[in-house]
Formats: structure tokens, C-alpha cells, sequence
């Protein structure tokens, strides 16, 4: 019986093994080329950007896109009960009362400026395919001839949004969604389209498929040519077919010779076209040991949703510190209104973030990791020869502790350790290999912020 047993495990260890090296990630590869490299150590050292998912979609308040594919997924609601072409008719007829007449991207750069973010990455097509740009390839766009806002100034909003934010001294970066729900050359209507990837064979079918990347290829032409500097274009649902790849490399020398130095970002491809990585919706445990970036939203949903539930200012900026003391970037997304603006808590919070960031941004930009990373309540960052403690408190945690001690790291014989936002020095004393840091107790009640509190400790 045990020698049954051991079998039956052995056999079990060897199968988990065997799969959990076919599911892991391929290694990282850094760029090759000296303006990507020195791009991406830029962007790195930005920290915070934001994120905007936008399209005729969010007058209906739904998840973008996602209600057009044809799978069954709890998470994937559709705005009406009808039978799915007759949803889609309905659906892309959106574009034909679309005119966010509020739309104002001066004063959305204004306001995350203020916030502390550093770059913008903005949808200029989603996966149903409607065009937030002049494109010359579709009449699907918000310049389009069945939309209202075509006669507006701004209408080519991808442009405005751009320079806007170039304006502010600002990364501009283009999303861009690989995948089109509305070409006939993705979703051939010659059949249903059956699952989010294109309904025909490539290689039964390749003049479809040949179609298909020149689209691809001419509107990434257009958005490298004519939308003024591109820092980065982040490429989403790529993986279009089992059978084959778009033409990355076509694509990337094309941008590339427009754009020199731009990050390709073709999430989930694991090779040189992903200059970086981008969990969505989570935070890692640890550092990684590439360049990578959380996009997350602020609502519960990457567009606009009526009475969304946003994250507080509290827990922002706790993540935005977890997740620079582990290395990565922090991509906060906010989904405008069909109206053309934020919901006014949108502008809340980000005013609250700036605030914080106003005081304490020194141990956020330019940093980098450093060992323990967290422990308990304290996560660490490091730039030149300071390391930053930044101690997070729960959210109703008002008050500084009257002595936070710190284990494995000690600043330099007779430095001072002050805390970012107060003009006098803190106490401390050595505790084997750590420190112990007492507070007073005026700045224990009063706390120069309230999210996150940082300590300054100079190093060797």
C-alpha cells in the first residue's frame, strides 16, 4: 500500500513539474538597441501614469467591448436583452449619437499633472474596433460620418489628448488593441464569429489574413506619422490565432523608423516586441527582475460606469508604493464619461494623490528597489544613497506609532532621519542590525499626510 502511494505521488510531483515548466513564462528579453534601452530606463523612472479607456461604448455604462465577444463569461453583461446580431447592430450604432461635447483634455492633463502621474497611455481603438483617431483606413471613428462629434474642433481626440498631455512635459503613449470586432477581415461575416479571436484559418484563408496586417500595418503608420512624438504603443489582445502571429517585425521596423527609441509593448508575447510586462489588476509579491508595470482601474470597471465604487486615495497610494518598492510602474486608469469628462470623484482622488505626492514624490521617482523590499507595515525604496521607509497605515490609522522599528537596515554613523513633510529630525538608535526611530509626540498626533508616511535614511 505505501509503495502504491509513493508511486501515485512521485507520478503527481512529476506531472505538476511538467506543467508548471510548459506555463511558465518564457525569460524576459531586454532590447537590444541603445535609444529603446535608454527609453526604458526613462519610463521606469516615471513611476505613475495614467490609463483612459474611452469609446462610444461608455454611453451605455458597460464593460468596452467585451459584450460583443462571443463567449459565455460571467463578467461579460450586455446592455440589453436581444439576440446577439441584432446587440450588435444596436451596439455599433452608438456611434451615432456619441458627441462628448465636455471634452476638455487640458484640464484632464491638468489634473493628473497635479496628481504626480508622468504618462499617458490612451485607447485609440478597443477591441470593437471604433477608432478614436482620423483614421484614413474606416468610417468607424469618431470622425466618422455618422457621428455627431465629427464637427467638433477636437473631434481628432486621440491628437488632442497627445499633445495635451506632451504639454505637461508628459509620456505619450497609444493603446492599441490588435484585435478588431468590426473588420470583415477579422470577423469574416462570411461565418459567426465563435470565439475573441479572428472566425476563419489564415492558412486556408490568407489573402483575408494578408488584408488584415496591412490594416494593421496602415493605421499603426498613421498613429506613428502623424499624432506628433510617441514615447510607447501598448498593444493589447494580440493573440489572434492559433496558427499564426501578426507581422511584429514589419510592424516594429515601421514604427520604429518614425519613431525612434519607441517602446513596443505586445503584451503576452514573451519575446522582443514586449519591451515590458503588465499584470492587470494585481500587484506582485516580490520584485521581478524585468521591467514591468501594473495597470489597474480606479472604478471596478476600465470604462465609465454610473455610481462606480472608486478605490480611495488611501488605497492608491499604498499600492503605488507597493508597487515601486517592488520595481514597477503604476498605470491608473479612469474611464471618461460619455459626456466627455471624469465623474467628479475621479478628480477627487486625484487631487488627494497629488497632494500626497507634493510631499513625499522623492521616494517614489527614479527609485529603485531594495532588500527586505517590506517588512510588516514598511515597504522600501532606494535612490543614490537614501533609502525610504514608507510606512503604511491602516486606513483608519490616523496617528504615527510612538516607535517604529526598522530590522535590517542602518543609516550612516551620526545622519539624520527626518520625515518627509517635517523641517526637524526624528530620534534613533541602533537595534542590532536595525534601527528604532521614536516620534514625538506633537507629530505623532499630526502627521504631515495621512495615506502613507515616508523616512528618510542616508546610507553608505
Amino acid at each position: 500500500m505505501n509503495k502504491m502511494v509513493a508511486i501515485v505521488l512521485i507520478t503527481f510531483i512529476h506531472i505538476s513539474t511538467l506543467f508548471a515548466a510548459q506555463h511558465k513564462r518564457p525569460p524576459y528579453q531586454y532590447p537590444t538597441e541603445p535609444e529603446v534601452l535608454q527609453k526604458l530606463k526613462d519610463w521606469q523612472d516615471l513611476k505613475f501614469g495614467l490609463f483612459m479607456h474611452w469609446g462610444s461604448y461608455s454611453q451605455w455604462g458597460v464593460v468596452e467591448s467585451w459584450n460583443l465577444c462571443p463567449e459565455d463569461r460571467a463578467w461579460i453583461k450586455r446592455h440589453a436583452d436581444k439576440s446577439y446580431f441584432e446587440y450588435v447592430k444596436e451596439y455599433e450604432n452608438l456611434i451615432t449619437t456619441f458627441n462628448p461635447v465636455k471634452f476638455n483634455p487640458d484640464k484632464w492633463a491638468k489634473a493628473a499633472k497635479e496628481a504626480g502621474m508622468r504618462y499617458v497611455v490612451f485607447t485609440t481603438k478597443h477591441h470593437d474596433g471604433f477608432n478614436m483617431f482620423d483614421t484614413k483606413q474606416s468610417d468607424y471613428k469618431i470622425t466618422g460620418p455618422t457621428c455627431p462629434f465629427r464637427t467638433n474642433p477636437r473631434a481628432n481626440v486621440a491628437r488632442e489628448i497627445f499633445n495635451a498631455f506632451r504639454k505637461e512635459n508628459m509620456m505619450a503613449g497609444a493603446y492599441y488593441s490588435i484585435s478588431d470586432w468590426h473588420h470583415n477581415d477579422f470577423w469574416w461575416n462570411y461565418f459567426p464569429p465563435f470565439s475573441r479571436n479572428i472566425n476563419y484559418s489564415p492558412e486556408k484563408y490568407p489573402e483575408k489574413w494578408a488584408r488584415l496586417n496591412e490594416f494593421i500595418y496602415k493605421q499603426l503608420e498613421e498613429l506613428a506619422s502623424d499624432y506628433g512624438k510617441m514615447d510607447l504603443m501598448w498593444f493589447d489582445l494580440i493573440g489572434i490565432s492559433p496558427e499564426r502571429k501578426v507581422d511584429w517585425p514589419r510592424f516594429t521596423d515601421m514604427v520604429r523608423s518614425k519613431q525612434p527609441g519607441i517602446l513596443m509593448v505586445a503584451r503576452g508575447s514573451n519575446d522582443k516586441y514586449e519591451n515590458y510586462r503588465t499584470p492587470e489588476q494585481e500587484v506582485p509579491e516580490e520584485p521581478l527582475d524585468y521591467p514591468w508595470e501594473t495597470c489597474m482601474t480606479m472604478g471596478d470597471q476600465w470604462s465609465f460606469k454610473p455610481g462606480d465604487k472608486y478605490k480611495s486615495a488611501h488605497r492608491i497610494v499604498q499600492l503605488l508604493a507597493k508597487i515601486v518598492s517592488r520595481g514597477g510602474n503604476f498605470l491608473l486608469n479612469i474611464g471618461p464619461g460619455p459626456d466627455g469628462d471624469f465623474d467628479p470623484v475621479a478628480y477627487e482622488r486625484l487631487a488627494e494623490i497629488g497632494a500626497w505626492m507634493k510631499i513625499n514624490n522623492e521616494a517614489i521617482y527614479g527609485t529603485k528597489p531594495v532588500k527586505p523590499y517590506q517588512q510588516d507595515k514598511i515597504v522600501f525604496t532606494k535612490k543614490n544613497d537614501n533609502v525610504y521607509a514608507i510606512y503604511l497605515p491602516d486606513e483608519n490609522e490616523k496617528s504615527l506609532p510612538a516607535k517604529i522599528e526598522i530590522a535590517s537596515i542602518q543609516p550612516q554613523e551620526g545622519s539624520k532621519i527626518c520625515l518627509l513633510g517635517c523641517e526637524k529630525p526624528v530620534e534613533w538608535a541602533k537595534t542590532g542590525k536595525g534601527i528604532s526611530i521614536n516620534i514625538p509626540e506633537d507629530l505623532q498626533s499630526k502627521p504631515p499626510c495621512q495615506q502613507a508616511w515616508v523616512f528618510k535614511l542616508k546610507v553608505q
